[in-house]
C-alpha cells in the first residue's frame, strides 16, 4: 500500500491525505459532498485505465492472468482510491443524517411554536350564542330535494333487500 502511495502525483497524495479522520471531521456537507466527487472521479479514471489497459494486454500476452500482472498499479491506484472513497461516503452519511435529525427537531420545534395550546382557548361559558335567526336550508322543501332523498332512501332499500335474501 504504501509503494501504492509514493506512487503517487502530488494532486493525487493531497487528495487522499484530505480523507484521513482528522481532516474529514473539519468538513462540513457541502464540502464532503465536493471532496467526494472529486474522490469518485479519480476511482472511476483508475478503475477504468486498470480495465482498458488489462483488456489490451490481454491479447499480447495471451492471459488475463499475465494481463493483470502486468496492470498492478492501475489496480492498486483504483484501490487506493476505493478506500478513500469509502471513508469519505462513510463520514458523508453521517453528516446527512446529522443535518436531517437537526432540520427534524427545526421543524418540529417551528410545530409546537405555531400549533395553538389548550392554555390559549377560550373556553367561556359553554353555550353557543347566536347572533340572530337560524339559517334554514332554503333548498330543504323544493320538489327535486325531496325526489333525490325519496330516491337516495329507495336505493338503500333495495340493497338492504338484496342483502336480506341471498343464500
Amino acid at each position: 500500500m504504501k509503494k501504492i502511495l509514493n506512487s503517487l502525483n502530488e494532486d493525487e497524495y493531497v487528495l487522499i491525505l484530505e480523507t484521513k479522520k482528522a481532516q474529514l471531521l473539519e468538513l462540513d456537507e457541502d464540502e464532503l459532498i465536493a471532496l467526494h466527487t472529486r474522490i469518485r472521479r479519480a476511482r472511476n479514471k483508475y478503475t477504468k485505465n486498470y480495465r482498458r489497459a488489462g483488456a489490451g494486454k490481454v491479447g499480447a500476452k495471451k492471459g488475463r492472468g499475465a494481463g493483470k500482472a502486468a496492470n498492478a498499479r492501475n489496480a492498486g491506484k483504483a484501490e487506493v482510491f476505493e478506500d478513500a472513497l469509502s471513508r469519505v461516503s462513510r463520514r458523508l452519511a453521517a453528516a446527512a443524517n446529522q443535518s436531517a435529525r437537526q432540520l427534524k427537531e427545526e421543524r418540529l420545534a417551528r410545530a409546537r411554536k405555531d400549533a395553538p395550546s389548550f392554555n390559549d382557548i377560550d373556553t367561556g361559558s359553554g353555550k353557543v350564542g347566536s347572533a340572530g335567526k337560524a339559517r334554514v336550508d332554503s333548498t330543504r322543501d323544493s320538489s327535486g330535494k325531496k325526489k333525490f332523498e325519496a330516491s337516495s332512501i329507495a336505493a338503500g332499500a333495495r340493497r338492504q333487500t338484496k342483502k336480506d335474501n341471498r343464500p
